[in-house]
């Protein structure tokens, strides 16, 4: 199997089944965000500051809890994500929460071919890269879609993590971006429980070549965080040490969890 060409279609059928999981999981929190609960976190909501008024593009939205949310702040919000099924839980929630979010389905590498329109900003967050194979042609498409001055923000779990088995108990894969990752897992991390054992095929993104990818294709960055915790218990065998602050139980503050960049389109 040539990975690399049946990559999307192969974790779009993922996506599609876990879409079917989340959108009711306790991890989702369906019945507060409908109740005005806001989907996102104080990383994040620092690096994006006062939106209200701004054009937002969300790349790799899920089914659109934090774009519904970006929404309900005043932002004018664009949704992307390959998922049609995802894509439509965001539209039903989109209508049922009366905001006027815009929800596309599309791959981020054909987003060009499909949105001809440039955002105030960039953003997307937790568990997103993974998915991509090529950060120099992800970051074109981040520059490709930022106004002149507009700002790019990514919220991400470290790459550290992902050394790592899902048990933490062994380094498991490289830190850099050697090889084409394939696993079948099962559950998901919304619900280890969940009927779902399916393949999926991802990569490993070193900071290097993250940051480096952005500044090739030019934005300066204004800020680069690291934290030694997560927002979400998204992880096997994690212990709650503060209020919605997470670490991997034995290795508390050992290691970073999420790092968090700002850039700016020169």
């Amino acid at each position: 199997m040539d990975v690399l060409q049946n990559y999307l279609d192969i974790n779009k059928q993922l996506w599609n089944e876990k879409t079917m999981h989340h959108t009711s999981s306790a991890f989702y929190k369906m019945d507060d965000f409908l109740k005005g609960e806001s989907s996102l976190n104080t990383i994040e909501l620092e690096l994006l500051g006062d939106i209200k008024g701004k054009s937002v593009l969300h790349l790799q939205c899920h089914f659109g809890q934090d774009s519904l949310t970006l929404a309900r702040m005043g932002a004018m919000v664009t949704g992307v994500d390959f998922s049609d099924k995802a894509i439509k839980k965001a539209q039903e929630l989109n209508h049922q929460l009366e905001q006027d979010a815009r929800f596309i389905c599309s791959d981020v590498y054909s987003l060009p071919a499909v949105l001809d329109e440039q955002f105030d900003i960039v953003f997307t967050s937790y568990g997103v890269l993974g998915w991509l194979p090529d950060m120099k042609k992800w970051a074109e498409v981040v520059a490709h879609f930022l106004k002149p001055g507009g700002i790019f923000v990514i919220a991400e779990f470290h790459p550290v993590i992902w050394m790592f088995s899902s048990d933490f108990r062994s380094i498991q894969y490289s830190y850099f971006n050697k090889e084409t990752i394939v696993e079948t897992t099962n559950g998901t991390y919304a619900d280890r429980d969940a009927d779902v054992k399916m393949t999926e095929i991802g990569w490993n993104h070193d900071l290097a070549e993250v940051i480096q990818s952005l500044i090739s294709s030019g934005l300066r960055i204004d800020c680069f965080q690291e934290f030694d915790y997560s927002p979400y218990s998204c992880f096997q065998n994690m212990v709650e040490v503060a209020p919605g602050r997470f670490q991997i139980r034995g290795m508390e503050g050992k290691l970073p969890l999420v790092y968090a960049v700002q850039a700016v389109k020169q």
